[in-house]
């Protein structure tokens, strides 16, 4: 008597993206709780500058510390750790996903698909945050953190604003452990130190032209929603750049 084993139907590409876009979401304390507890922190140190602030201070000079505040970039940190989980993300799981016969194009798409959910989902709680803010006149306290005075009031504005720069960070975060992932650490020492000549080196061409007034020409033209656009260009190079590295990666625990 024989038998006969049926065929394992394949799996759909759009099944495999998947897979391994629900495999970052796996490690839950790194994506979703540290990044809440830095931010909770933030916000908590936020809330006791205000405090100090209202209870030390006249009305005049609250006013005028009330003005500085509206440019507070505290909310900066949460997006820098957007990056630290991407790196973190990639040099974990890549790895895994290929012990498991997930190929470079499913693994990196399936990455992208978990960093854009993560950058919509971030970025709808920071816009709800930022209108709650105004709406509690800085929760009370008059302090900014969520709705800095360079945003519109709009919030479709500012939820895209939110939406670009996440999708920044992550994607940044992905060409850089791709680095580490082709080369390791020695591809990461190359790599910043291209990055900071390269950096040094626009700072020197524009300083020995005169560039500067230009570019600060430049800056105001475009006003905030404009150079935050603009940031899309990298984006899309960083993601490219962080594919074709992958692609020639040799995955190593």
């Amino acid at each position: 008597m024989t038998t006969t084993t049926l065929p394992t139907p394949a799996r759909s590409a759009l099944a495999r993206i998947l897979t391994v876009a629900r495999l970052h979401f796996v490690n839950k304390g790194q994506i979703i709780v540290v990044p809440w507890l830095i931010m909770s922190f933030i916000f908590a140190v936020t809330l006791i500058i205000g405090w100090i602030l209202r209870s030390s201070l006249s009305a005049a000079d609250l006013a005028e510390a009330g003005s500085g505040m509206q440019y507070s970039g505290a909310i900066g940190y949460f997006l820098v750790y957007m990056l630290v989980i991407a790196v973190m993300a990639i040099s974990q799981t890549f790895p895994f996903a290929q012990s498991y016969s997930a190929t470079r194009r499913d693994f990196y798409l399936g990455t992208i698909v978990a960093f854009t959910t993560l950058s919509l989902a971030y970025s709808t709680a920071v816009t709800v945050l930022g209108w709650l803010e105004d709406l509690t006149n800085g929760w009370g306290l008059g302090v900014v953190l969520f709705s800095p005075g360079y945003l519109s009031s709009n919030l479709l504005e500012r939820f895209y604003v939110a939406f670009v720069l996440f999708l920044f960070f992550f994607m940044m975060g992905i060409a850089v452990a791709s680095v580490y992932v082709r080369w390791r650490v020695n591809g990461m020492l190359i790599f910043f130190a291209s990055l900071a000549v390269v950096i040094l080196g626009l700072v020197a061409l524009a300083t020995v032209t005169g560039s500067w007034g230009a570019v600060g020409a430049w800056f105001v033209a475009m006003g905030f929603l404009g150079v935050v656009s603009w940031t899309l260009v990298p984006t899309v190079l960083a993601a490219i750049v962080g594919y074709l590295l992958l692609r020639g990666a040799t995955p190593r625990n």
